[in-house]
């Protein structure tokens, strides 16, 4: 199981928000590249970057801070980005500039023709991002929720060729609140790509459901203001997913 701090951006600042809510922002850090220093020596494998402004904007709009981080991260950890990307010049640009994956939400939903053409243009290189709630898909960062289902979607875009599904649920982001398992098992189960779990990651005992259905398909895990507030100690819960790992190697 495989741990990834967010990394979220806002006015070039790391933040986290309650369930989506942009008036409802903590700023963690002025300094988003130094942050993504951080959690590599915290023993970081990737980094999940989201811009959201972008996300509302529909288009990059924290591009600076972005091209800080890719410039601060090198070639140590792949790192995986969403918000605002809706075009294929957008998605190459990211690609160019060191993102190693790159998160397709709304558009997906929207204008599914951008993500098939994606997944042909940079196969490898496209993750769907899907938000939910309810077992609904949301979009317009998080502002609209639609009428498809979120597993109908999942396997649609599979077939398409993405590499894995950020599956969040978004009652949970933000709050602390633990994961909702059985909705991300069951998204897990309806595929054969990788998913990784998103919203409400509080503590170990987290971690230790997630580990629980990893061979069901959920491969990580993105974890936001629980490493910020202090509610999970981000190498703690890296080791324990590890621990976890070697000992079903060693059944």
């Amino acid at each position: 199981m495989l741990l990834i701090p967010a990394i979220d951006l806002k006015d070039g600042h790391c933040v986290r928000l309650k369930q989506g809510e942009m008036n409802d922002a903590t700023v963690f850090s002025e300094a988003p590249a130094s942050m993504a220093r951080h959690w590599i020596e915290q023993g970081a494998r990737r980094l999940h970057l989201v811009d959201l402004n972008g996300a509302f904007a529909g288009k990059p709009v924290n591009s600076k801070a972005i091209r800080a981080i890719t410039a601060e991260v090198g070639d140590d950890i792949p790192v995986q980005l969403g918000g605002g990307i809706r075009d294929l010049d957008t998605i190459e640009k990211y690609l160019d500039e060191g993102i190693s994956y790159v998160i397709i939400g709304t558009a997906a939903v929207k204008n599914p023709g951008l993500l098939h053409d994606a997944c042909s243009a940079f196969p490898g290189h496209i993750i769907v991002g899907l938000d939910a709630r309810d077992g609904k898909v949301a979009v317009n960062g998080w502002s609209k929720i639609t009428g498809h289902d979120v597993i109908d979607l999942a396997q649609k875009y599979e077939d398409y060729g993405v590499e894995a599904v950020v599956y969040t649920d978004i009652g949970r982001d933000g709050m602390l609140s633990g994961v909702n398992i059985e909705a991300t098992l069951r998204l897990a189960r309806a595929l054969h790509i990788p998913v990784i779990a998103s919203g409400g990651v509080t503590d170990l005992a987290d971690i230790e459901a997630l580990c629980a259905i990893e061979d069901e398909g959920v491969t990580a895990a993105i974890t936001g203001r629980a490493i910020y507030e202090g509610t999970l100690a981000f190498a703690a819960g890296q080791a324990r997913a590890d621990e976890l790992a070697a000992a079903v190697r060693a059944r």
